[in-house]
């Protein structure tokens, strides 16, 4: 009884240890990439986003009040960024909390709270990098409000 103890005690130990030195730097690389997305976004930097995003991405939103789904691509999110969009929200405004919400292998979900909405981000390991590769998001309650006064 006593060696299954110390075996389970040192599987615990060696397994952590090893699974605590990849998870460090692969947190610091999720965070660094959905950085690269919302920052890319707020600056109007094109570069920036598409280096976060994966070929297929899937970016969508159920549509306030109506239900439907619509969806973005990384082509079309990408050219949204370089147009300067993200750029009419002042600096002040900006919002950019990224929370790593799970890990696991070459699989993660990081919630990112911006100014006027909340991105929920797959972000998946390819070729050696985390790209985000699925984005569902919703409005807040206050840019909904917003927009029902029909201001920004």
């Amino acid at each position: 009884m006593r060696h299954l103890i110390v075996l389970a005690t040192l599987t615990a130990i060696l397994g952590t240890t090893g699974a605590a030195a990849q998870t460090a730097a692969d947190t610091a690389a999720i965070r660094a990439t959905a950085l690269d997305y919302i920052e890319g976004w707020y600056e109007g930097n094109a570069e920036r986003m598409d280096r976060a995003l994966h070929p297929d991405l899937a970016k969508r939103v159920v549509a306030p009040g109506t239900g439907a789904v619509q969806h973005m691509t990384k082509d079309q999110l990408v050219q949204a960024t370089g147009r300067g969009g993200g750029r009419m929200t002042p600096a002040e405004q900006q919002r950019k909390d990224v929370t790593i919400l799970d890990i696991y292998g070459n699989a993660a979900v990081v919630k990112v709270v911006a100014a006027d909405w909340v991105d929920y981000l797959q972000i998946g390991k390819t070729d050696g990098r985390w790209v985000i590769i699925n984005v569902l998001w919703e409005f807040t309650p206050e840019a909904k409000a917003r927009m029902q006064q029909g201001r920004r």
